[in-house]
Formats: structure tokens, sequence, C-alpha cells
């Protein structure tokens, strides 16, 4: 019977040991976000995912794979890249797109915004000013035949009859009826720094994301500014929870449903007028805090793009994201649905987003058009549904190129 014990005991030592080493190694092995899919995950609700995906590139013609800003409109989507635009049609997939050969003012196009009642295409270049496009004809702004404030333009948009340019040097808001320019800098707006990441404007409200100033809301029917700031004053990290701005280093901006959505290089928000909320890698499905774009979809979807990959909260109420990743090994895709971190759903792709540095993202209907520094990627929205749902689990099988 000692005997009997004494091996007992040798076994349950060598299992124990085996066991500790397993989870060691398990552990070792695992990201930071690894974790085991929700054993009751076919009674939960879950966001849609979108799954077809396809990619543009110069091999299909466009003028370069370094995408920095997308403009959809009814009949086409416009590509802003480092060397040219380009101008997809949707129905056909055809792609046009214009150097600096073919009358482009400059090479590198880092904004886009269109206007529905008139067609013009408004560009902000990168280093060369600012240009609209009608009519097959490019009219061009710049410092030395404008009230430009600076050439290197980040962002662009339309505000009424007004165009908004977010440039290095503060902001220009352009009357095109009037011709008339104004100037925005530290000597007349709160801004702490002076360098414009990005505008957009939606609902009389303009909104300009600085890089050092947090964001500045311009309001069109007063023309009163209000600023957005980080209030603990703290560069480092941020010291109360939800108090304001995570930081003030702001990158982008989107407003609609009177929700602001913001992008930081340290964290993302949400802000309902009266609450703010912060977002970060560690505890959400971020696949990373430094935020290259944001573009809210509704009061509760937002898709931020990052320099690891996008970042979309599907759900606000209930905190649910998908994240959408491309492996730089093989190029296929994956989506991992999740809630308060907990994973819920793993869907590998064939494809997903063309490159992890995501850039830009532009909703189109369902579909939604990402741009990456490799390329143009299409997500195509074929039984979209917002919020949640109880629906079946993605399979393999199911999945098409």
């Amino acid at each position: 019977m000692k005997c009997f014990i004494a091996a007992l005991e040798i076994f349950l030592v060598l299992w124990l040991a085996n066991t500790a080493f397993c989870k060691a190694e398990n552990q070792a092995g695992e990201s930071p976000r690894s974790h085991s899919v929700s054993a009751s995950v076919e009674n939960e609700q879950l966001p849609y995912v979108y799954t077809q995906w396809k990619h543009f590139t110069v091999k299909d013609g466009l003028p370069n794979d370094h995408i920095f800003a997308v403009k959809a409109d009814s009949s086409n989507v416009w590509v802003g890249s480092e060397d040219g635009l380009a101008c997809i049609n949707k129905k056909t997939l055809k792609i046009k797109s214009w150097k600096e050969k073919d009358g482009l003012p400059w090479r590198v196009v880092s904004a886009l915004d269109y206007n529905p009642k008139t067609g013009e295409l408004w560009l902000g270049l990168f280093g060369g000013g600012l240009a609209r496009f009608s009519g097959g004809r490019f009219d061009h702004w710049h410092q030395l035949n404008s009230g430009l404030v600076n050439d290197v333009v980040y962002g662009v948009a339309i505000e009424n009859d007004n165009i908004w340019a977010a440039t290095t040097a503060g902001a220009s808001r352009y009357n095109t009826v009037t011709g008339e320019w104004t100037i925005y800098t530290e000597k007349n707006a709160p801004m702490e720094e002076i360098w414009n990441y990005g505008v957009s404007y939606n609902d009389g409200k303009v909104y300009l994301g600085i890089w050092g100033s947090g964001v500045l809301e311009f309001d069109v029917a007063t023309e009163k500014w209000k600023d957005y700031i980080d209030p603990d004053g703290e560069m480092e990290i941020d010291l109360y929870r939800d108090d304001g701005i995570v930081h003030v280093i702001s990158t982008g901006t989107s407003y609609i449903d009177g929700i602001l959505w913001v992008s930081t290089y340290f964290g993302m928000n949400r802000y309902d007028g009266r609450h703010w909320r912060g977002f970060y890698e560690h505890e959400t499905g971020l696949p990373s805090d430094f935020g290259n774009a944001v573009k809210g979809r509704d009061a509760n979807e937002a898709w931020f793009a990052t320099d690891k990959g996008l970042g979309v909260l599907a759900d606000f109420p209930t905190d649910t994201w998908v994240t959408y990743t491309m492996d730089p090994n093989t190029h296929g895709g994956k989506a991992i649905v999740s809630r308060n971190k907990e994973i819920l759903e793993v869907v590998d792709m064939p494809v997903s987003i063309p490159h992890n540095y995501a850039l830009w993202t532009e909703f189109d209907g369902n579909d939604v058009w990402v741009g990456t520094s490799k390329g143009l990627g299409w997500a195509i929205g074929t039984g979209y549904y917002k919020g949640l749902r109880q629906r079946i689990l993605h399979k393999p099988e199911n999945l098409k190129k």
C-alpha cells in the first residue's frame, strides 16, 4: 500500500510539473490579446464581420499603393495616393488616374472631399496646397496666389459654400462664392499648437484635429470656438479616466448622430456632449493606440485606422469590437470579434485589409473602403447589419476569395 501511495505521489508531482510547463509555454507564445474563444458563443449576440474583400494596387491601375485618402460618391470612388489621383468606376471597376504629367498640380494627394451639389472634388496636396477637380480641369491654390496659410495640407472638408484646409501652420477657410479667405492660427483661435492634422464637418460644426492642441470645434452659426484638450495636463499618461480627450496629439475627428469620435497617437475617444470615453489597446479590440484616422458610422459604430490594423467598435453599449489584420507572412486576413477583451469569434479569411498600416476608411453604403500603405481594400458588405444579432459563426469553408 505504501508503494502504491508513493507511486501515486510521484505521478501527481510529474503531472503537475508537466501541466505547469505546458501552461508557461503557452503563455510565452501568446500575444497579449490571445484568449480562448468563449464556449457559449453560439448564444451570443454578434456584430457583422466583413469577410469578402478585394484589393486594388498599381497592378490594377492605381498610380501608387500608398493611399492617404478615399472619398466615395454615387458613381465613383476617388483615391488620393503618394503619387497621383485615381477614380474607380463602381459599376465597371475600371480605374482612371492623374499624375503631374496629366495636369495634377502636385503629386501627393493627402486629402479628399466631394461636393455632391456641384460635382466638384477638392484635393489637399501634401506640399502643393489645395486643388479643385471639376469638368476634367484642375484649379490650384497655394501660398503665393491665395490666402492658404501653408502648402502642406493634411485635411480638407466642405462646409456649405466654404472649403476648409488643415495645414501645418493653421487652418484656412475659403468661400467659393465670394473668394474670401480666412486664416485661423494661435492668434485668433485657441490653438496651443498650429499643426492641424485633420478637419471634418457635419451638422453645423467644424472639427479640427491638432497636433498638440487636441480638438477644436467651430460653430458655423456663431463663429465661436470651443477647445477639447486633456484636462489632467499629463502628456505621458491619462491620469484621470474619461475626464476628457485622451491625448492632445489628435489625428482625426468624425462627428455623426451627436457623437464626436477622435483618434490620437495614444488612444481613441468618444464624446456625446457630456461624457467622454477613452479606448486603449490593452482593454479593447484596438490593434494599437497609434491612430491615423477615424470614421464614425453612427452613434455606436466607429472605424479606427491604426499602424497595426483596423479596429472597429461595432457596438458601443456592449463594448463589442471587430479587429481586422493581415498576416505579413501569408498575406491572409483575420477578424477577431471581442467583447470586454473576451474573444467571441476568430475568422480566418483568404484576404482582409491589404496592409496593417491603415491610413483611412470611407463608408459607401454597406461597403467600406480602406486605404493602407500597400494598397486599397474594398470590404463588400453583403447582408450588413448595424449593432448585434444572433447569427451562425463564420466557418472557413464558407469564406471565399
